[in-house]
């Protein structure tokens, strides 16, 4: 006697769409999106049509140029200089202390705790690299360029309040922001050569 066939039932295909959304819900709840992390930086404002020569070089002595060489050379106004000079540089620029014609205008600002103080309100440290220079030497200009900074807003509040920046509640650290803003200001890499 020949046996019958059995047929196999059919699997109940209704329900794998919503196990499909299921697992999808799932993953997108449990896995993390990574999110890129960018530097806060600065942009220059546009150059005005009817602006005048005069006003280019005032405009022109508010500007710290710094630029990175596809070699990892440091030029920073018309000097090469190393990173490790690169600091004092930049906070010689930002606080102008001697109020030099070479270096940002000071104005007359009111800040909260401090009062009327002459700040370089204008000044703008503008960084431009080569496609080619390396990412250790770009990070380390962007480093001591922050640190640059960081430090004059230490001395100022180890000044006024014998305490750190960081130390200070928040609205000391935005007086002393205002005195000390960061502006740096970062143009497009450029491709001037290529490395041999």
């Amino acid at each position: 006697m020949a046996k019958k066939k059995r047929e196999v039932p059919e699997i109940n295909s209704s329900s794998t769409a919503d196990i499909a959304f299921l697992l999808l819900i799932f993953f997108l709840i449990t896995t993390s999106m990574d999110t890129d992390r960018g530097l806060a930086r600065r942009l220059p404002p546009p150059p005005e049509k009817d602006q005048k020569l005069d006003d280019a070089k005032k405009k022109e002595r508010n500007v710290l140029q710094v630029f990175l060489n596809m070699q990892d050379q440091l030029m920073c106004g018309n000097d090469y200089i190393t990173v490790d000079q690169l600091r004092a540089k930049a906070k010689e620029f930002i606080a102008n202390p001697y109020n030099e014609d070479t270096k940002p205008e000071k104005i007359s600002k009111n800040v909260p705790f401090f009062g009327t103080v002459q700040v370089t309100e204008g000044h703008v440290i503008s960084l431009r690299c080569d496609r080619a220079s390396s990412y250790k030497a770009y990070m380390s200009v962007q480093n001591e360029l922050v640190a640059a900074y960081n430090e004059l807003r230490d001395e100022l509040a180890q000044e006024k309040w014998q305490k750190n920046y960081m130390e200070l509640d928040q609205e000391q650290q935005d007086a002393i922001r205002e005195i000390y803003s960061q502006k740096i200001s970062e143009a497009e890499p450029k491709k001037y050569g290529e490395k041999k």
